[in-house]
């Protein structure tokens, strides 16, 4: 299997993906280091939205990832993985801005989810569909 030719689109999803990921550990991180919690949350609100918002995206994306990949290979056209894809990184994006507070309206968490879970969702049901 060659990743270049294979899974052309996944790898460029799962790239930018990769990168969210980097910034949303770091903002945990840092705001863990400037205000000296060494382990969990230390009973503070804030790094506690932080965890959640890094957490969230750690549960959620492997899977649809996985599912999208799956789907790529299957022979999905292009439309369907990059549907697919876009769903996931906008709707981690958006369930992250409200998450970290850079939003206040929870239509941003509520439709990130939405988002997240309807890749998952789509994903699956294509495979099946497909597959049998």
């Amino acid at each position: 299997m060659n990743i270049t030719t294979d899974l052309e689109i996944t790898s460029v999803y799962a790239a930018v993906l990769g990168l969210m990921f980097i910034i949303f550990t770091f903002r945990a991180g840092a705001y863990r280091a400037k205000n000296g919690i060494s382990f969990g949350d230390g009973n503070d609100a804030e790094m506690t939205r932080r965890m959640r918002a890094q957490g969230n995206f750690t549960e959620s994306v492997p899977i649809a990832l996985i599912l999208i990949a799956l789907v790529e290979l299957a022979g999905a056209s292009a439309g369907w993985v990059h549907g697919l894809a876009a769903a996931l990184v906008v709707g981690r994006l958006s369930h992250w801005l409200q998450l970290s507070g850079f939003v206040s309206s929870l239509v941003f968490r509520a439709g990130g989810m939405l988002l997240t879970l309807g890749s998952v969702l789509v994903a699956s049901i294509w495979l099946l569909i497909h597959n049998f």
